[in-house]
């Protein structure tokens, strides 16, 4: 790739102008929210407009070597928002084309700024005219130097009020772990919970994006400088700060700094009596929103409720332990049991009620908890959580993931997770939640957009699964196989991340590939889904002998097992059976299985069933024709 270099600073293409000295992007003279990493890699793909620009080219000039976040899933990201601002897409791209495994090339049409102004304005390419020499007036030249000198004045007036006041405005947040001073190892959990609960408050206020739990807490004990922090998250601003416990007061010290110059904008500490913790952590965060200029909605704030000793930290202790591993079973059912800990020492404690709601639904998603029960319970806790406040963005999260999951109810669900993300635009799990909703119910341009909010959020375990699920559900195999290669980076032991990967190769014809990946999968697993899938792809190749066998050796390990109705009606489809499949389907149906909703339409195995009659009969019933 050439130089950089450019004689104009300003390049325009469709209405849009690139100030890459002022680091700025304009529609027909209105700013554009594009900043940091991605607008720097837009303005190298205008600047070599029409060239390739490699994925090592842009790494060398922007991401350093050292930094926490990835440069697979940091330049994905970029493409991902230039995209969004640009009103571009990867499938017909206007501006951006993405050359697999090379890079990128900018497509549009570019314009020098200063050669367009010339082309407009022929009269001023023209060299200075020269005029007859006047004589000066000394009236005019003495009230020229007095304009001249009280337009100096105003302008180091306005200079000296500018550089006191914040270099840019303050649009994303990021919450640092905060210090246990205690000196007790024991009470870091109160610290790191006291962090969760800071972060869940701030996510409440529309007009800020604050990064997620997830993706702040690598830094706990980090010795980087602040703004190299917030270059990573891509943030404006930092909030860190300590907490300190003793018998029955806390004590909290915050302060917020502007990120690029790690300039201290706000401090303060705040000591309470324990009981008075969640009011606490309401007035830390309406504190740092007044200062960022933002504030709470009505809809948006919770009731002060003053905690019963010891409610608070059994719940936080149940809420650290779900949002760490809401995937194993052991975990959820301690955390389950401090939040009936907490409800017992505070019956009125609505964050409690919707915790336990949470571990109930996750449960049943692990296969610890029968499915009935598990609705019937969280039906409960969720009634009573919104009960004492309806106003908990978490809860009509859950309430959404009951509705969709377990009634497949699409109308409310949609309602509930619109209500959880108004409520607190920032909580990760609600757009998560909403985007493998969103890709189910077939709204891919809405499910598409959640995915490229969540990736400014958070890029953790559960963002990764999200986008996987995503691009499953859409049957949209190139990304699919983009982004199960970036979930590798963070796991390459994860069978699900192999098993979607074959997914996504079997999806664009690379059938040798799948296999490979259909075999780490079952390696790691020996799940029925990836086996099935496995024997799918040999069908495909023409190896139907191998195919029969595998899942014939299937059909006699499930039936021991007891596998569920729906592995046996892919066993089946698989088979070339159609009857016998169908008749496990409908079996799938009754039992309202996970699985139906979430695969019927995505499954590659069963799209040999798709024009049968049946098919189509029972999308209608479950509403998704």
């Amino acid at each position: 790739m050439g130089s950089t270099a450019s004689v104009s600073h300003t390049l325009r293409f469709d209405g849009f102008e690139l100030d890459t000295r002022a680091g700025q992007l304009r529609k027909r003279g209105v700013k554009l929210r594009l900043r940091g990493q991605p607008l720097q890699v837009l303005a190298i793909l205008v600047e070599h407009a029409g060239e390739v620009v490699t994925r090592e080219e842009l790494q060398t000039q922007i991401w350093r070597a050292d930094t926490f976040v990835d440069f697979d899933h940091g330049l994905h990201n970029a493409i991902a928002r230039i995209r969004e601002v640009l009103g571009d897409s990867a499938e017909t791209p206007r501006y951006i084309e993405t050359l697999p495994r090379r890079g990128y090339r900018f497509i549009g049409p570019v314009e020098d700024f200063q050669t367009a102004r010339l082309a407009e304005d022929p009269v001023a390419s023209q060299g200075p005219t020269l005029a007859k020499p006047r004589k000066r007036n000394p009236s005019l030249v003495l009230i020229l130097c007095a304009l001249f000198v009280l337009g100096l004045a105003a302008w180091t007036v306005r200079w000296y009020v500018y550089a006191k006041a914040p270099v840019q405005p303050i649009q994303s947040i990021a919450v640092l772990p905060l210090d246990n001073l205690s000196g007790d190892p024991s009470e870091e959990f109160f610290a790191d919970g006291m962090t969760d609960q800071l972060i869940t408050d701030l996510a409440k206020v529309g007009s800020l994006r604050v990064i997620s739990r997830t993706s702040v807490m690598r830094y706990k004990g980090a010795k980087k400088g602040l703004p190299e922090i917030a270059r990573e998250l891509n943030v404006d601003a930092i909030v860190e700060g300590s907490v300190i416990r003793s018998g029955q007061r806390v004590r909290v010290t915050a302060q917020l700094l502007q990120a690029p110059t790690d300039q201290h904008l706000w401090a303060e500490t705040y000591d309470r009596d324990v009981g008075d913790i969640l009011k606490l952590q309401g007035e830390v965060a309406d504190a740092i929103a007044q200062q960022v200029r933002a504030q709470l909605t009505p809809m948006q704030q919770s009731p002060a409720h003053t905690v019963k000793p010891g409610a608070y930290d059994a719940y936080l202790r149940g809420r650290l332990y779900f949002v760490n591993e809401f995937t194993k079973p052991d975990s959820l059912k301690k955390a389950q049991g401090y939040f009936e800990e907490s409800i017992q020492k505070d019956s009125d404690f609505a964050l409690a009620y919707a915790g336990l709601a949470d571990t109930y639904v996750y449960l049943a998603f692990a296969g610890a908890l029968q499915k009935d029960e598990a609705y019937r319970s969280a039906k409960e806790a969720l009634a009573k959580a919104l009960e004492l406040d309806d106003t908990i963005g978490e809860a009509h999260d859950t309430l959404g993931l009951l509705s969709s999951e377990f009634d497949w109810d699409w109308n409310t669900a949609d309602r509930e997770f619109n209500r959880a993300i108004a409520l607190a635009p920032s909580y990760s799990c609600a757009h998560e939640d909403r985007a493998t909703f969103l890709a189910l119910i077939g709204r891919r341009a809405e499910a598409i957009g959640e995915i490229t909010k969540i990736d400014q959020l958070d890029y953790g375990f559960s963002a990764a699964h999200t986008e996987l699920t995503t691009y499953y559900e859409l049957r949209d195999y190139p990304d699919l196989i983009e982004a199960s290669r970036r979930a590798l980076l963070l796991d390459s032991k994860d069978w699900f991340q192999h098993y979607t990967l074959g997914v996504g190769y079997e999806g664009t014809g690379k059938v040798q590939g799948a296999i490979s990946e259909y075999e780490k999968a079952i390696q790691m697993s020996g799940g029925p889904q990836s086996v099935v899938a496995l024997a799918h792809a040999y069908s495909a190749v023409g190896e139907k002998a191998k195919a029969e066998k595998i899942l014939r050796d299937l059909e006699r390990k499930s039936k021991q097992t007891s596998a569920s109705p729906y592995t046996m009606a892919t066993i089946y489809a698989g088979l070339g059976e159609n009857d016998k499949a169908f008749e496990f389907l409908e079996k799938a149906y009754s039992e309202k299985s996970f699985e139906i909703p979430s695969l019927l339409k995505s499954d590659l195995v069963l799209d040999s069933l798709h024009r049968d009659p049946r098919f189509q009969n029972l999308l209608g019933r479950i509403g998704l024709n």
